[in-house]
């Protein structure tokens, strides 16, 4: 009992540190090796660190895809991609909105980085927004609101860490069959696009309720600087297509026959992509070489860190007995499961401006058990990355709502003021369709 209250402060005092902005790898490793000393059983956290580090999945379908989007900076491929979906959109009036929605949205797919995506797609389609007489809090928040593309992406560390989790609970039970990131994708695509319909329409309601919608320019903001063009790109749109080459192969190897017994894995579409981008932009293919390992390095380092420094959290908590009697309680209470694994996740997005490392430290330690509620692993597994999506696009401390309200000249406060009725509708959603 003792043990368990320390802890319990432990995790509260992480909870206070997070919300400081403290480094989230060194907070979660230091509280989970001190949870594991507390209870006695110190190996416990170097052992998930250990077991972490070599995830052999996690490693091949991250790294591979943060080295893609690399080499899709380098080769300016997703500038041309965000540019030739842009093209058009001047003329579509009120569904201007919408579409900056649905367009950010699908870049994110390919740019899974929420604040990367942010930054290309914002810098042509704020303006653009602003430019056609919407208000500058809406703009930025149309972006935001469309970075939770993310979720359909091979390359989000949370689908290879929900199919993995998935794989290692279910191996060897009968009728078991191996989940690949992709299948799990699939499965959870229809409530991931029902989550940006919900943004998109919850959006263009607030900007006609709140009159938003052909207002008048603001001296100095970015709608003024219209008539300043700097020198136009011309838009390559074959160089536009690299970015979805890797998720086209994917989709093709997973729903139909075109390449026979060949099962393509994330890393080798990675790489195909990497060939068909150095094939079409003639780049150098040394700088392009030392790119796609750069991004690689960085994916193990920033993405990777997080998982690895969550697995240590979670082997403290589940040491010094939380987790168990967290267990037993949604055993006999399983109807709040569905509501901690959203509302958890959520609340920590929102107060730290991530919602990784809380969905993951919950998917390593609640989800796993996620049967014994009466939910599979994958529902429960992809709520808790949805409320943690949820949290991250309601936070005025998130990185990606700093570089759209950035852009729009605008208080990141104002931003998620707009997106928070969507935000709160999509988390109903997923607590009562979802789970």
């Amino acid at each position: 009992m003792i043990t368990e209250i320390i802890a319990l402060a432990v995790v509260v005092i992480t909870v206070y540190l997070l919300i400081k902005q403290y480094e989230t790898r060194m907070v979660l490793v230091g509280s989970g090796l001190i949870m594991c000393i507390v209870a006695l059983n110190p190996m416990a956290g170097f052992d998930a660190f250990a077991k972490s580090m070599t995830s052999a999945s996690l490693i091949q379908a991250i790294c591979a895809s943060m080295g893609f989007a690399y080499v899709m900076k380098y080769t300016t491929c997703d500038m041309h991609l965000v540019k030739a979906l842009t093209g058009m959109m001047s003329r579509l009036g009120f569904f201007l909105i919408p579409a900056a929605v649905a367009i950010t949205y699908f870049i994110n797919i390919a740019i899974p980085s929420a604040a990367g995506c942010a930054a290309a797609v914002g810098a042509t389609l704020i303006p653009l927004l602003i430019g056609s007489r919407v208000h500058p809090a809406i703009a930025g928040a149309a972006i935001l609101t469309g970075t939770i593309g993310s979720l359909l992406s091979p390359g989000l560390s949370h689908n290879a860490f929900v199919a993995n989790l998935y794989n290692e609970i279910m191996a060897g039970n009968e009728g078991y069959t191996k989940i690949e990131v992709m299948d799990l994708i699939k499965y959870h695509a229809p409530y991931s696009i029902a989550l940006g319909a919900i943004g998109a329409v919850s959006l263009s309601v607030v900007a006609l309720v709140r009159k938003e919608f052909r207002v008048q320019p603001v001296e100095g903001s970015a709608s003024v600087e219209q008539g300043e063009k700097k020198e136009e790109v011309r838009t390559n749109f074959v160089y536009a297509t690299a970015p979805f080459v890797p998720l086209i192969l994917l989709m093709i190897s997973s729903t139909t026959t075109w390449f026979g017994s060949v099962k393509m894995t994330v890393p080798a579409a990675m790489l195909i992509g990497v060939i068909y981008a150095l094939v079409i932009t003639r780049r150098s293919p040394t700088t392009m070489t030392k790119e796609f390992f750069k991004g690689m390095g960085g994916a193990y380092g920033d993405v990777l860190g997080i998982i690895i420094a969550a697995s240590v959290f979670a082997a403290g908590l589940n040491a010094s007995g939380l987790i168990e009697s967290f267990i037993y309680f949604l055993t006999h209470h399983p109807e709040m499961a569905r509501w901690g694994g959203t509302l958890g996740p959520f609340l920590m997005g929102v107060l730290t401006g991530s919602g990784d490392a809380a969905s993951l430290a919950f998917n390593d330690t609640v989800t796993r058990h996620a049967m014994e509620f009466g939910y599979t692993i994958p529902d429960l597994g992809m709520a808790a990355t949805m409320g943690g999506a949820m949290g991250r696009s309601m936070s005025p401390v998130s990185g990606v709502a700093i570089v759209c309200a950035g852009v729009a000249m605008v208080n990141p406060i104002e931003l998620v003021k707009r997106t928070a009725p969507g935000v709160i509708v999509s988390l109903i959603f997923i607590a009562l369709i979802l789970l």
